[in-house]
């Protein structure tokens, strides 16, 4: 194997089982049997595809089982940065050494990147290719090598693997055949992960200056994208929170991915193969959240003809996410806070104490020191939740790099589910889009971003295909005659409404919106507009 340094963070990895780690589960290889589909890497991979997983464990999982089937001693999977023309290695049975990095052509990896053919050496002394650097670096000595492009579904290489030292001796053309297989299937799995637009040659979101001099793909967890060091911040709390039962407090404003965020931490934890279970507490009359999450026992209430568990009882072994945390009704927050301190509840109508295996995620757009100090919100709850708090970033105080990755996702994901062929986004556009302020955050963005896929002509997302709306900061009109401040024979019930009006009225009627402006939820907000 050739390399040249890289200033990429340390990717060694001596051989983990990641399958196991990852909660997967595949058949050990029995000598000279045809692989069966149990060992497919993707249909082991698949649950794990929309899920926010890391992925260099997801990118050694897929390495492991292919260096199995193959019985080699060791493997190394490149990815290729399309926009540079070289290549990166992401996992490496290589724990003396950090992050390679190629260009193509170069050495046996790059040759195989460059012309899209499988290559077999039998031995390594005699074949000009191959580079003896490494194995002079590391000691490891290097006898046979059987490397592969890996293709995407359009036959572009977005990777190449490389296996060392076959355990007969060399690899043989059964072996090629097999392993090419499962590259196929190692390419499916890439295309299906977050980082596949940036393994493209051509992209749609054409980077210049800083945006294109990146050291190779970015990527931490499965679909999540963004690399910028706000969202390194919250990585590094995600990895620390996800190996522990504390109870995390997720913080951000409306459609900064707070789901996404909660849904990393359980999928990397040991309770991963368990349920998580959401709550949204905006979605529910107040009543009926404390029957959501802690179901009922017969005769509790007219109707309840049987006992039903709650979401609280559903999420045995697994997570709780609450979700806009701060709607909670002051009654039902004393009730949570046992099952936070104590794990103990009883079920509506109930007397029978149930003990309650579960961890819970809360998140929340609210101020809630701030509810506090207006006592709608408990203390007690507040400092119990946030044990572990993560703050999420807004979308504009990411950055440039973290806004036209996300443009690049989303453009190849709709491009799919809606069968357009989009080429590019035009300068205009992402002009535009780095313009705005997006204060509907990563969801306006998407919605944006679907929409120009589904209605822009000849391929080319422009300006004008962008539906971005720039909304008026609250500044509300008044007649002469209306509620004015200061007031004194204006009721605080009156000047509130009026202000509650004129919100509303900057945000075009959209109740979420106003809302999340009003630093109050949902169903705050329906119950102070009144019938």
């Amino acid at each position: 194997m050739d390399t040249k340094s890289s200033t990429r963070p340390a990717s060694g990895f001596a051989r983990p089982r990641a399958w196991a780690n990852l909660g997967l589960v595949t058949s050990e290889p029995k000598p000279g049997r045809e692989p069966s589909p149990r060992d497919s890497v993707a249909l082991a991979a698949a649950p794990f595809l929309t899920r926010g997983v890391e992925l260099d464990a997801l990118l050694v999982a897929v390495v492991d089982t292919i260096v199995d089937r193959l019985a080699a001693e060791r493997g190394t999977l490149y990815l290729v940065d399309g926009r540079t023309r070289t290549l990166y290695s992401v996992v490496a049975h290589l724990p003396e050494l950090a992050r390679i990095r190629l260009d193509f052509g170069q050495g046996v990896a790059g040759t195989v990147a460059a012309e899209g053919k499988v290559v077999s050496v039998s031995n390594t002394a005699t074949d000009p290719r191959f580079d003896a650097t490494f194995d002079q670096r590391t000691g490891f000595t290097t006898r046979s090598m059987l490397t592969m492009p890996i293709r995407d579904s359009g036959g572009e290489v977005i990777g190449v693997l490389q296996l060392l030292n076959a355990a007969r001796g060399q690899f043989n053309a059964e072996d090629e055949q097999r392993a090419m297989v499962l590259a196929g299937q190692a390419g499916q799995v890439l295309e299906a992960t977050s980082l596949y637009a940036e393994l493209r040659a051509r992209g749609p979101v054409e980077l210049d200056g800083d945006d294109a001099a990146r050291p190779g793909p970015s990527y931490t967890f499965n679909q999540i994208v963004g690399e910028s060091p706000a969202m390194q911040a919250v990585y590094a709390v995600v990895r620390k929170a996800a190996g522990t039962d504390a109870t995390v407090l997720i913080n951000g404003e409306s459609g900064t991915g707070k789901e996404l965020i909660a849904r990393a931490v359980h999928v990397n934890s040991p309770r991963r193969d368990q349920p998580f279970v959401k709550v949204d507490c905006t979605t529910l009359p107040e009543a009926l959240i404390e029957n959501e999450l802690f179901g009922h026992e017969r005769g509790a209430f007219t109707g309840a003809d049987r006992s039903t568990q709650g979401k609280v009882e559903a999420a045995s072994g697994g997570t709780l996410f609450i979700d806009e945390f701060g709607e909670l009704p002051l009654p039902l927050q004393a009730k949570l806070l046992r099952v936070l301190q104590d794990h103990e509840f009883e079920r509506v109508g109930g007397t029978e104490t149930i003990r309650a295996d579960i961890r819970v995620i809360c998140a929340t757009h609210r101020d809630l020191p701030a509810m506090i100090d207006r006592g709608d919100f408990r203390e007690d709850l507040y400092y119990r939740a946030r044990v572990v708090p993560i703050v999420l970033p807004p979308l504009r105080e990411r950055g440039r790099a973290d806004l036209l990755r996300l443009v690049e996702h989303f453009v190849d994901r709709y491009a799919k589910r809606h069968e357009r062929s989009i080429r590019r986004v035009s300068e205009a556009a992402l002009a535009r889009l780095l313009a705005h302020d997006f204060p509907g955050n990563i969801r306006e963005l998407e919605n944006c971003i679907e929409s120009a896929v589904v209605l822009c002509d000849g391929g080319v997302i422009d300006a004008d295909d962008l539906p971005l709306v720039v909304r008026p900061r609250a500044h509300a009109k008044r007649s002469p005659g209306g509620p004015q401040l200061g007031d004194p024979e204006l009721t605080l019930a009156e000047l509130e409404r009026a202000h509650i009006e004129a919100v509303l009225e900057a945000c075009q009627g959209n109740q979420s919106e106003a809302a999340r402006r009003l630093g109050i939820g949902r169903n705050t907000l329906a119950r102070k507009l009144g019938p």
